[in-house]
């Protein structure tokens, strides 16, 4: 119909016109202010930011448009940007220029700008081109809770967060959805909260409650159990990159567990979050510190640690700082500091010197990069704390010892003449011993003599005719080995220091150990965040601390609350959690984000009290069923016009089939538990190093998050779970037919299967259509509906028939697993049940948060 070239002008004519009108928000006018932070920014930081951004090494033409100053800038006559005028504003006419020796990004770039960002930048300038930093950098402000424009939106209204939540819904032409149903809502919530399903005693009783506050008491029953420290734990340790071992080759073992029960119990106890914040940043720094506080230091000691044969230890202590500069910026500032450990940041106002200056804070501790003697895995420094056990075992090896030593003393004062009150190594004759004995033997007292010197000591006098002598000297080197092997017993938990002298720290080239240069820094926060009211001097890591959660750092509490929203909606109002810089997405709800982080900090950042807010607004209790039509105008579900649904993560999925089976053990804290896993994996990880011992009774049904975790090769039931080898606060999600790998065949799953299986046979009425509702009550939290009752009774008929044709597979499937099983049962009717129940903890609504 057109011809070649008219009809490509039509065709880029009309892609233009749909580019801008998917641009516009819907319910806007096509003169809608373009938003500078949220719209220009993202282009600019995409297509310009890598030849005119923070890096000074790529930069070109001495031109910065991460900086107001450069992106308004005139000279010799060109003007970057001139408000109003797109004529005049040499960045737009550059954009659209058909000269490849004109055009920007030019031409061998891979950058390139679409039609639509184009005409925004267009827009933006003719609108006037206002500007502002990057909203990330700047303090939040509380804005002003927004009133619903309708009285139907108002009455639903229960917290703050639905007033900004049903704004921006009617703003997209969108309406709340319904509140979900009681069973389901307190399923929910219960999940959230503490990682385990409700009971059917707790749903019936919930079901029975006609207050009006019912579900706010339920809500604050969560937040007192237990159980919530050890759910909300979990996010904490992948964050903290928490492992029961080293890593690397031979991947020792460590014991931090008692850093990982400190956080449930501080999480339990809701401890405000910028103290928890500071005691495991710098706990150790606090005046007159507690024991607790120590141990919470111990944050920053989950690191992971070469020691193989031939590394160098400088190598890896550097490395461990970097680590440690770029988790605290990750958590704490939500900025990728990595990329600027080589060099300015690309898009990021963090210089290279920034990063080092930061890295100066975390410089200054004693750990040498070197593997230690002993323990491998345990790398001062080191903090005691023997359970009574191993207290009393310590006691009772050093009064043998001493009491063995006493008779040793007597005989040397026989042996060795010398002055009354002299020691032993002022005796001539105990000068005079060969080797390094002088020193090693005799200047030590017998009670503190170590089991070498001992042994060299025995090999001497037993020439020397001293029978009786060497008799209690070898009395005392057992004493002495058993009181060594106590020691050696005794938890230990690597923790923070810092040294006295403090080292000076220099620039590394490009990260280099060895390529040190001669620009010099001192501990300080990045220059972009500095002000007046920003600790003078040389910072330490509680002047860090301190810095981090305080006003003066702007992402302090909007990382935290980010965080928090994610957890309950699967994605944060800023769905890039690890990075908050230019590069970041901007927040799906900004207000509402910087209302939530003010609270936060108004509330002395009470975590629970946060939490409370979330859970018990109507955005949180909407039901989860979505329309087509909604489906396709927001997929992911930013908008929050429904509940979120998404599937469980792995740890979660486990527990609950534990607890719907009646076997998940309550017991908090302790050293991690080896539950059943298939046998070979560690022993190939390792090249046969470690072996893998299956644990017994209570400990292969404790909750997921005290299962041993090995760095090199993490629990293989644990799909989609963060490495913990570096920090993680967003772990990936996928939802793939391999997770029934180990939902269907996982031992563990299998046996929760058979066991609750046993649970209903033994415990309900003995008709089929009862058994079923009371797997459902227990797996599901609710009643099962009459079309499913009878899918479900099909499929038992069926199964019946399949295991009493093999009745060898039914009594394999019926003895599933160590926990006891009831001689009585039927094997052919328990496996059949077995099965049932095994689809049951793998439907999708089972696998999912509804």
């Amino acid at each position: 119909m057109f011809g070649r070239i008219g009809g490509l002008h039509l065709f880029l004519g009309l892609q233009l016109l749909v580019a801008l009108w998917v641009s516009l928000p819907a319910g806007r006018s096509a003169e809608a202010p373009i938003h500078f932070n949220r719209q220009v920014l993202p282009i600019l930081s995409d297509a310009c930011f890598h030849c005119h951004g923070p890096d000074s090494a790529t930069r070109h033409a001495d031109l910065r448009l991460d900086e107001r100053e450069g992106l308004f800038r005139s000279k010799n006559g060109v003007s970057v940007v001139v408000p109003g005028s797109v004529e005049e504003s040499d960045l737009y006419q550059r954009l659209i220029s058909p000269h490849e020796d004109e055009i920007m990004p030019p031409p061998e770039s891979v950058r390139r700008l679409k039609a639509d960002e184009i005409a925004i930048l267009k827009k933006w300038i003719e609108q006037g081109a206002p500007w502002s930093s990057h909203w990330a950098f700047t303090p939040p402000v509380r804005p002003e809770v927004p009133v619903s424009p309708s009285g139907a939106l108002q009455a639903r209204e229960r917290t703050p967060i639905d007033a900004f939540v049903f704004a921006r819904l009617a703003e997209q032409g969108l309406a709340p959805s319904p509140e979900a149903g009681r069973a389901e809502l307190l399923r929910r919530v219960a999940l959230d909260l503490t990682g385990v399903p409700p009971t059917p005693e707790e749903v019936d009783a919930f079901l029975a409650d006609p207050s009006p506050d019912a579900y706010e008491r339920q809500v604050d029953r969560l937040l007192a159990s237990p159980r919530y420290g050890q759910r909300w734990a979990w996010d904490w340790l992948d964050l903290a990159r928490y492992a029961d071992t080293n890593g690397f080759q031979g991947d020792p073992e460590r014991t931090m567990w008692p850093w990982r029960d400190w956080v449930v119990d501080a999480l339990n106890a809701n401890m405000p979050y910028d103290q928890f914040s500071i005691e495991q940043l710098a706990g150790d720094l606090l005046p007159d510190a507690t024991v607790g506080q120590r141990i919470a230091s111990g944050f920053n000691r989950n690191t992971m640690f070469n020691g193989e044969g031939g590394r160098i230890p400088e190598e890896t202590r550097v490395e461990n700082v970097f680590d440690r500069v770029e988790t605290t910026g990750t958590v704490w500032m939500g900025l990728t500091f990595s990329c600027a450990r080589c060099h300015d940041h690309k898009f990021d106002p963090i210089k290279h010197t920034d990063y080092f200056s930061m890295y100066d804070i975390f410089n200054q501790m004693s750990e040498t990069g070197a593997p230690p003697n002993g323990r491998p895995g345990q790398v001062p420094p080191l903090l005691e704390l023997p359970t009574p056990a191993e207290a009393l075992a310590v006691q009772v090896a050093r009064e043998r010892v001493a009491v063995i030593a006493k008779d040793v003393e007597e005989r040397e004062r026989a042996l060795f003449p010398r002055a009354a009150d002299a020691p032993l190594a002022a005796a001539p004759s105990a000068q005079a011993l060969p080797g390094k004995l002088p020193q090693n033997f005799a200047a030590v007292a017998p009670s503190e003599r170590s089991v070498s010197a001992l042994n060299e000591a025995i090999a001497h006098f037993k020439g020397a005719s001293q029978p009786e002598y060497v008799g209690a000297l070898e009395r005392l080197v057992q004493a002495a080995r058993e009181r060594d092997d106590a020691l050696r017993q005794v938890t230990r938990v690597m923790i923070m220091d810092e040294i006295e002298n403090r080292r000076e720290t220099v620039v590394l080239t490009r990260g280099n150990y060895e390529a040190r240069t001669t620009t010099r820094v001192e501990g300080a926060v990045p220059e972009v965040f500095r002000s007046t009211s920003t600790p003078a001097g040389r910072m330490n890591r509680l002047d860090l601390a301190r810095w981090l959660v305080s006003a003066e750092n702007p992402l302090g509490a909007r990382t935290a609350v980010n965080r928090a929203w994610q957890a309950f909606f699967g994605v944060g109002f800023v769905k890039t959690a690890e990075d908050f810089g230019v590069q970041s997405e901007a927040p799906s709800h900004p207000e509402l984000l910087d209302w939530l982080s003010t609270e936060y900090v108004r509330s002395g950042w009470d975590t629970k009290a946060l939490h409370r807010l979330i859970v018990t607004s109507s955005v949180y209790r909407q039901s989860s069923r979505v329309a087509p039509a909604l489906l396709e105008k927001d997929p992911e579900n930013r908008l929050l016009a429904r509940g979120t649904r998404h599937r469980l993560p792995s740890w979660m999925l486990r527990d609950q089939a534990l607890a719907a089976a009646g076997l998940l053990v309550e017991r908090s804290g302790g050293p991690g538990v080896l539950p059943y896993q298939p046998a070979g994996i560690w022993e190939e990880a390792t090249f046969g190093v470690k072996k893998y011992v299956q644990g017994r009774g209570e400990d292969l049904y404790r909750r997921s998050l005290y299962v041993f975790w090995r760095r090199i090769v993490g629990p293989t039931s644990f799909f989609d779970s963060g490495t913990r080898q570096v920090c993680t606060v967003k772990v990936a999600r996928t939802n793939t037919p391999m997770h029934a790998l180990v939902t269907l065949n996982d031992p563990a799953f299998v046996e929760a299967a058979r066991v609750l299986a046993q649970r209903v046979l033994v415990e309900s009425a003995r008709d089929d259509a009862s058994r079923i509702d009371r797997i459902y009550r227990l797996a599901l939290a609710r009643s099962v509906r009459a079309d499913e009752l009878r899918i479900l009774g099909a499929r038992l008929a069926t199964l019946r028939t399949q295991y009493g044709a093999d009745s060898a597979a039914a009594r394999l499937l019926a003895s599933s697993g160590e926990a006891p099983r009831p001689s009585e049962l039927d094997p052919i009717e328990h496996a059949a049940w077995t099965a049932l129940c095994a689809l049951v903890l793998n439907l999708d609504e089972t696998l999912c948060k509804e």
